[in-house]
């Protein structure tokens, strides 16, 4: 794909956020566009940058560290998206900014124990599997309100919002309830008051789904395809690691 084609989409994509917002009655302003640079190459993730995009999002940990090596003398804040095993925690902490994929508390006390050696904190999204598929990672719903309480008390991880991925529908009602949940959780979430954690983030809303995200109350959507073209590889490629 080349230069003028991925400035036209990140266009297009913007144009989409801002007809959400305006639906909505939302200020364009409140919602993030997160580049998901999944087997995207960084040549073409420069495009973007260039073009004051620079929230990049990785599945992939030594994917994104290669990336990283790339292009680290941009201004970039670097977000892994992607199912984290805690035998990668390391390679986190060399390049990421946030994990927005933190859905167990093995992971949380790996990471805080990592940080402590490396002398270092960094911030966290809890995820959250609102679509109950056994295909997608993310602790249960039922089950969100106690990680985070537990993740709470960990000194070095510091909680900014929840993330969830939509389930894959033709009907929007099942979309919106993924998203519905996680603003539910939010707002109980916030009602606890706890030390070390806010919740003004809830990072939801991909290519197919931004617009019924944002309704919903989204402040950051991850968008890669719409923006790089398809990928070689099917989704579960990536949110898999099993």
């Amino acid at each position: 794909m080349d230069t003028l084609a991925i400035k036209q989409n990140l266009q297009q994509i913007q144009d989409r956020i801002n007809g959400a917002c305006a639906l909505a009655n939302r200020k364009p302003e409140e919602v993030k566009l997160l580049l998901a640079t999944k087997t995207v190459a960084a040549e073409k993730i420069q495009i973007a940058i260039d073009q004051g995009y620079h929230l990049l999002g990785e599945n992939k940990i030594l994917e994104g560290l290669d990336k990283y090596e790339v292009l680290k003398q941009n201004d970039c804040k670097w977000h892994i998206i992607g199912h984290a095993q805690t035998n990668k925690v390391k390679h986190i902490l060399k390049y990421a900014d946030v994990l927005q994929s933190l859905d167990r508390f093995k992971l949380a006390l790996k990471l805080q124990n990592r940080c402590d050696f490396d002398n270092r904190d960094i911030d966290v999204f809890i995820q959250v599997n609102t679509s109950y598929e056994k295909s997608k990672f993310g602790v249960a719903p039922e089950k969100a309100i106690q990680l985070i309480k537990d993740v709470s008390e960990l000194p070095r991880l510091h909680i900014k919002g929840l993330m969830t991925i939509g389930i894959l529908s033709s009907k929007d009602d099942r979309v919106r309830d993924c998203f519905k949940l996680l603003k539910e959780i939010q707002q109980e979430a916030i009602a606890l008051k706890l030390p070390n954690a806010s919740f003004e983030e809830l990072s939801m809303g991909m290519s197919n789904d931004l617009e019924l995200a944002i309704f919903e109350g989204s402040t950051m959507v991850r968008v890669g395809t719409a923006i790089f073209g398809r990928r070689p590889y099917p989704d579960s490629y990536y949110w898999n690691e099993n």
